[in-house]
């Protein structure tokens, strides 16, 4: 069956394989500890619930504005105040089913064939795919652990060519828990002032799972503003993944441009998800400090464990709720039966043979590392890597 060679120039997110792998052998009746999934493991918060409840009750049962509606871009323009001390508009701002589908619109709206895109690794895994779809050309800055995974402006500077249209971040960052200081992005905003053609998407959906002070958004220095394509969404600080809504705040001509691409794709986000939105923007955020809270809780002791593994190493989180070790001690080595080739290997070994679900580094451009959530409950972590550490035990 002949498809289109769109679907070569991408790949399937490995996050969703291994979680689509640890399912399987689940059916099968594998006691599988899942440490790959990116969700919070918190339910919604009932007064969001409610709303949702109470929009149901009121018919918001047909068709949205593309945009979003009016009184929601309101709220996340008061959130944006509010949180983040940003002057935004309703009409700078689109609402979409999720903050992937922010990612797509902004970057469709924004690469032609050929132009490059530079993204620090390790990076989220659909930025580079989509960027693949568009026709663009990604251009990787590799990171390191000594800099806490986090690009220099020396490392920007040096990736910018007169090609160079868009440059994508995350800050928290999934998959390091990278978080960049006010210093550290006005020291990236300089780079970029003098390089007048390049975009900037900030996608900051981990911003209130922060471990080391406030939120700090690039969109912040006047001088780029217009130039920023911030991606937010409710996912992760309301624990609403499967509620699906995300949204940007832009330039009015870059927030028309992804109106116009969505409007052809999926048109306006769900009535009820909109509505119970409103409600989580707006309404009690101690749900969300609390979750806030587990998350630290959990970050300390995933520390003290990876700290009780020989050969891993490890930068402490400062945001989201994964950590990413560095686990290549491990390549060349045998439990008498695999051999551990990579970090592939390596997570398909904690699958099959200790029952844990972690995702390889090399989704993220990292192929030294290993992707290990902890949006679990304290006794699964404990039992997941007590699992990791007596596999790992057994390569020799």
């Amino acid at each position: 069956m002949q498809l289109s060679s769109l679907l070569d120039r991408f790949n399937e997110p490995e996050t969703l394989k291994m979680a689509k792998l640890g399912r399987e052998l689940r059916a099968k009746g594998f006691d599988i500890t899942d440490l790959s999934l990116g969700e919070p493991d918190f339910d919604t918060p009932d007064h969001i619930k409610s709303a949702a409840s109470k929009a149901i009750a009121d018919n918001y049962s047909h068709y949205t504005p593309v945009a979003g509606y009016l009184d929601l871009r309101e709220a996340i323009c008061t959130k944006l105040k509010r949180d983040n001390g940003l002057d935004y508009t309703p009409d700078q701002v689109i609402v979409s089913t999720g903050a992937k589908q922010s990612i797509f619109n902004t970057v469709m709206s924004i690469v032609d064939a050929g132009d490059e895109v530079i993204i620090p690794t390790p990076y989220w895994v659909t930025y580079s795919e989509i960027v693949k779809m568009a026709g663009g050309v990604v251009k990787f800055v590799h990171t390191s652990l000594e800099n806490g995974y986090k690009i220099t402006p020396a490392e920007l500077e040096a990736a910018i060519t007169s090609n160079t249209k868009l440059f994508i971040f995350s800050s928290p960052c999934n998959p390091s828990g990278a978080v960049y200081s006010k210093e550290e992005l006005k020291a990236l905003a300089e780079v970029f002032k003098k390089h007048p053609g390049i975009f900037i998407m900030s996608d900051e959906i981990y911003e209130f799972i922060n471990y080391v002070g406030s939120h700090e958004s690039i969109a912040q220095f006047g001088f780029l503003k217009e130039r920023v394509i911030i991606v937010n969404g409710l996912s992760k600080g309301y624990a609403m993944t499967g509620w699906r809504l995300g949204y940007i705040a832009a330039h009015p001509a870059i927030a028309k441009a992804c109106e116009k691409i969505q409007g052809q794709t999926t048109s306006g986000a769900n009535a009820v998800t909109q509505r119970a939105a409103i409600a989580a923007l707006t309404g009690d955020s101690k749900p969300s400090a609390m979750m806030v809270e587990e998350f630290t809780k959990r970050r300390k002791r995933v520390m003290e464990l990876l700290n009780g593994i020989p050969g891993i190493a490890c930068s402490e989180p400062e945001g989201a709720f994964y950590v990413f070790p560095d686990v290549k001690r491990y390549f060349g080595k045998s439990d008498g039966e695999e051999t551990i080739a990579n970090a592939d290997d390596l997570c398909m070994y904690l699958l099959n043979k200790a029952h844990v679900s972690t995702v390889t580094g090399k989704a993220f451009g990292e192929p030294d590392c290993i992707r290990i959530s902890f949006a679990n409950s304290m006794a699964n972590i404990e039992k997941g890597f007590s699992r990791i550490k007596e596999a790992l035990a057994k390569l020799n």
